[in-house]
């Protein structure tokens, strides 16, 4: 059996690209979260928001982003270990799926934040 050396980064890149088309692919509220993320970005060239305001609109959805992706990864890994109904594996998605809901309730804080303003003044 060769020895196998270590991961080249490409292989790295490759293997997060194909977890980010599986998620899309697999998981009904990852494309809901990249269309809401495509109407975001809409939004945000509209109003054009300053460099700060850019900045917290990338990190509020790419941690509920990346946290979805996680969740998905969670309930793979208690699928595989437990595949049959056990009150820790539950719970163990229900926490990871909590750690979504907390990333999406503040993300959507950020953007009342940074949005209402700038629709109040669009609607007057």
């Amino acid at each position: 059996m060769p020895v196998k050396g270590p991961p080249r980064i490409i292989d790295s890149f490759q293997d997060a690209l194909i977890g980010i088309a599986t998620a899309l692919r697999e998981e009904k509220n990852m494309r809901i979260h990249f269309a809401l993320l495509f109407l975001l970005f809409c939004a945000s060239f509209y109003f054009g928001l300053d460099r700060l305001e850019w900045a917290l609109v990338l990190l509020a959805a790419g941690g509920v982003i990346g946290l979805e992706m996680l969740n998905s990864a969670v309930e793979r890994v208690v699928d595989l270990v437990e595949p049959r109904f056990h009150p820790l594996a539950a719970l163990a998605k229900r926490l990871a799926a909590g750690g979504v809901l907390v990333a999406a309730i503040a993300a959507v804080a950020v953007g009342s934040l940074i949005f209402w303003p700038k629709v109040w003044g669009w609607l007057r």
